[in-house]
């Protein structure tokens, strides 16, 4: 079994969901994307908001972003050599070639799904961008937590993405917030680390 969850309801009067994600050895993992979906299907606000991922010691910062559909990405290369970005990505394909500094416009990520981002010069250089259709998401930090804020009522799926889970696709769950917080733990089998991002700073 590739993930473990289980679900707890809080009764503080917030409307956030605080998830704990760790490894099958109880690690917390840092990078994981949490994103919470109304289950009914239900219409939700279309926020996007610009995002910037740099190239910086021939990384590229950060390693993990999630932004909703229809945001603009911007790829400052703050590197004193240039690079040339891609994607394959169903979700996004592009193609920048060679630059310095500022690159020329903004991609738009207008499709929801997962962007693996290169560059043809640094073959270790690697990112991954999380586009979702929901402006209720977040990421974790080294301590594996993740806080999303969430409409006091309603009933969601909440889904957890990290690049290198073994499971590939997103680990899930039901979750009904009413008048309190939430709270979430998942446990998430890991499968060796991806070339590119063992020494990576998050």
């Amino acid at each position: 079994m590739s993930a473990w969850f289980c679900f707890l309801s809080v009764p503080v009067f917030a409307s956030a969901v605080v998830v704990q994600v760790n490894d099958a050895a109880g690690k917390p993992l840092a990078d994981v994307v949490v994103y919470a979906e109304p289950e009914s299907g239900a219409a939700v606000p279309g926020n996007p908001k610009p995002a910037l991922i740099e190239q910086a010691g021939l990384q590229f910062k950060p390693l993990v972003s999630v932004i909703q559909a229809g945001s603009q990405v911007s790829f400052p290369n703050n590197d004193k050599v240039r690079h040339h970005i891609y994607s394959f990505s169903p979700a996004k394909k592009f193609d920048q070639k060679l630059y310095s500094g500022v690159a020329a416009a903004p991609q738009v990520f207008d499709k929801a799904g997962t962007v693996v981002l290169g560059c043809n010069i640094h073959d270790r250089m690697i990112a991954y961008v999380k586009v979702v259709d929901t402006p209720y998401f977040a990421k974790s930090g080294a301590d594996g937590v993740a806080r999303v804020d969430v409409p006091v009522a309603g009933k969601y799926t909440l889904r957890v993405w990290h690049f290198n889970m073994a499971a590939g696709a997103a680990a899930e769950q039901p979750l009904t917030v009413k008048a309190g917080d939430a709270a979430a733990i998942f446990k998430l089998a890991m499968k060796p680390p991806v070339a590119g991002t063992e020494t990576h700073a998050h």
